[in-house]
């Protein structure tokens, strides 16, 4: 229930290696910076040097690789390291963090940001997203403004330690702990999100779910092929 497969149809993907041997999906996400530093060590190029973009276009010193057809626009910031797929579109005023994989025709789009995360083949985040280890399956959507937050609000850093606590999930009356500090959500490939939705951190929702604009969805998880809607009570009175 809570493998990659179940999620993410990997056969398509790319860059599909970073989950093998892996029981849960979201521990891909401890591997992103390691995998990209053996594609680059393994050959592949940072190229960023030899695109045509605008002046306003700002690359970090990290080693970032950048497909073949994929449009930067205006203003947008890619901080690497990163490998970003084939006809893929970086909007204007984009923040592409560290630790990026993107598959083919992906969109980071109009001031959206962007940390640790892989987005599969198709996956949108088209315009005022934040998306924080996170993982988007193949032709997931998000609508405008939402959110994949990774960090939970009373998340304090131990005194001794120095580290926070990791991110534990109930489901089903088991509890699953990540691991990680960070864990934003996972979006089963085909997954919508409607405008201004804020997952919290630890969501994982199965693939071809739909879910209503607004909706704060609780950590945890929730099936594929559901409707997850928000219900509004709403009244209207006589303006004098």
């Amino acid at each position: 229930m809570l493998s990659a497969k179940n999620f993410f149809d990997l056969s398509t993907f790319e860059h599909a290696a970073i989950f093998d041997n892996t029981e849960y999906a979201w521990q891909a996400l401890d591997r992103i910076e390691s995998y990209i530093e053996k594609c680059f060590a393994d050959g592949l190029s940072s190229n960023v040097t030899s695109l045509d973009v605008h002046s306003s276009v700002a690359f970090g010193d990290a080693p970032i690789h950048i497909g073949e057809g994929t449009v930067i626009e205006p203003g947008a910031y890619i901080k690497g390291p990163a490998i970003i797929g084939r006809n893929c579109k970086i909007g204007q005023g984009a923040y592409v963090r560290a630790n990026i994989i993107t598959g083919d025709e992906c969109v980071i789009g109009h001031a959206t940001e962007a940390k640790n995360s892989i987005f599969f083949n198709h996956a949108h985040a088209p315009h005022f997203n934040y998306v924080g280890d996170s993982i988007l399956g193949t032709y997931t959507n998000l609508g405008a403004g939402t959110k994949l937050s990774n960090l939970a609000v009373n998340s304090v850093k131990d005194e001794v330690t120095g580290k926070r606590p990791t991110i534990r999930i109930l489901i089903d009356g088991t509890h699953y702990d990540t691991g990680l500090t960070k864990f934003g959500a996972i979006l089963g490939d085909e997954t919508q999100t409607g405008c201004n939705t804020v997952t919290n951190p630890g969501t994982l929702i199965g693939p071809r779910t739909l879910v209503y604009a607004m909706v704060s969805l609780p950590k945890g998880y929730y099936p594929g092929d559901s409707i997850i809607k928000l219900r509004q009570q709403h009244s209207i009175i006589e303006r004098r």
